[in-house]
């Protein structure tokens, strides 16, 4: 949880920074921008969890298929598939940009701004997608200490960075970009010397050195899991995405608001997907295991603890919401209007956690398909709900990403004791 929160703060931190510049279309194009990255990056993040729920399993797994070499071999593979997507990415970059930051609704101030943002920080794919494997790895093997450190340091450099670029030089928007592109390359060097040097290092070159771990064969298995979390989590951040488009088309102020809540509901998320990591690594391991005693014990486990957590965070924003707001707001229409929404900050905890937590059980579990079609079919009902309820204003937004939530834990909570019965022998 510690180390979710500490990767939370690079999107809090540029926007309390740029709230600082007073300027409501720069707060917004860094909304824009926030969300192009959450379109390209963020939707690789199959790369972390796919690697995570596997070198988890590959650790428990008695044969020839488990232990330290078979983590090694599973991260070489999520290497050369990040470096891979990395180049693919770079090269489509002068199609993908205008095209995403055109779909997302950036007009005028807002776009151009946008465009300085994205044109900076494009290029830290590569250490992006490095950066994705390496940290699966890492959770997959329970070195969360390791990762909470490495976390901490990567967000205290990039809002140390963004404060003196952004205000200091007032470079401005540029100077966001610029944080976020030194800290990326920063975060890899320190995840690479300490993988390299500690006890996976050995392991980790023979994989590298051996052609037979990136043989289609041996990619296979773990490319069909990372098809399907790609494809899952394409799904939810186009459903994400949409929040930011119907908010842009409402002006620039309810675009700067709604980009601060979302921003609060990022952190919220990532505070409570620690209960995610927590049962990619344990259920993985269980499955990995073949204990089905215990797979179901830590599914209780960690949903009750989930929920006891979203208690205590939709009290803290019940009762601390309003100058946490003002202290991100551009301008004082943004602080009235995020006001206006700040009862969602204290729904959504509940309304998300329970999906966080079956997210982590299907990861770990390797269940990669059944979470694809979960998301699919309450995405589909979220586009349905934002059709109908667009002329009843902002709060039928946010209620209408709340019901996506729930939606998203009830099917995946219907689809779990059949795929437990095929899953486990014996």
């Amino acid at each position: 949880m510690l180390t979710n929160v500490a990767t939370a703060l690079i999107g809090i931190g540029d926007m309390w920074i740029v709230g600082r510049l007073e300027d409501a279309a720069t707060q917004g194009a860094v909304d824009v921008g926030a969300r192009l990255f959450a379109v390209l990056f963020t939707v690789m993040n199959f790369l972390k969890t796919g690697t995570t729920g596997m070198v988890a399993q590959a650790g428990t797994r008695a044969g020839e298929q488990g232990g330290e070499a078979a983590q090694a071999q599973l991260l070489a593979r999520g290497i050369a598939i990040g470096l891979t997507i990395a180049l693919v990415l770079l090269l489509l970059k002068p199609l993908l940009m205008p095209l995403m930051l055109g779909a997302l609704g950036a007009e005028g101030r807002v776009l151009a701004a946008a465009q300085v943002y994205a044109e900076i920080r494009y290029w830290t794919a590569p250490g992006v997608m490095l950066n994705l494997a390496l940290i699966g790895f890492l959770v997959g093997r329970r070195q969360m200490g390791m990762v909470l450190t490495i976390e901490v340091i990567y967000n205290a450099l990039n809002v140390a960075l963004g404060l003196f670029l952004a205000l200091r030089l007032e470079w401005g928007i540029a100077g966001i970009g610029w944080s976020s592109f030194i800290a990326e390359y920063a975060k890899l060097a320190i995840l690479a010397v300490l993988v390299w040097r500690g006890t996976a290092g050995g392991a980790l070159l023979a994989a590298l050195t051996d052609r037979a771990v990136l043989r289609w064969q041996a990619l296979r298995p773990f490319l069909s899991v990372n098809r399907d979390l790609f494809l899952r989590t394409l799904v939810l951040t186009v459903a994400l995405a949409a929040i930011t488009r119907l908010s842009a088309e409402r002006g620039p102020e309810v675009l700067a608001a709604n980009g601060i809540i979302y921003q609060l509901f990022i952190l919220t998320a990532l505070l409570l997907d620690g209960f995610e990591n927590a049962a990619q690594v344990l259920n993985g391991e269980r499955a990995g295991a073949n204990d089905r005693a215990g797979f179901a014990s830590y599914v209780r486990a960690i949903l009750w603890r989930g929920l006891g957590a979203a208690a205590l965070v939709a009290i803290f924003f019940a009762l601390f919401a309003d100058p946490i707001l003002a202290s991100f707001a551009a301008t004082p229409g943004v602080e009235r209007l995020a006001q206006s929404q700040a009862i969602w900050l204290a729904v959504i905890p509940f309304a998300g956690v329970a999906s966080f937590v079956f997210d982590g059980v299907f990861v770990g579990a390797s269940w990669t398909r059944a979470m694809l079609l979960s998301m699919a079919g309450a995405a589909a009902v979220f586009a349905l709900t934002l059709w109908l309820s667009w002329p009843l204003g902002n709060h039928a937004l946010w209620g209408s990403f709340v019901l996506f939530l729930l939606l998203r834990a009830g099917l995946q909570a219907a689809l779990m004791p059949g795929l437990m019965r095929r899953s486990f022998t014996g």
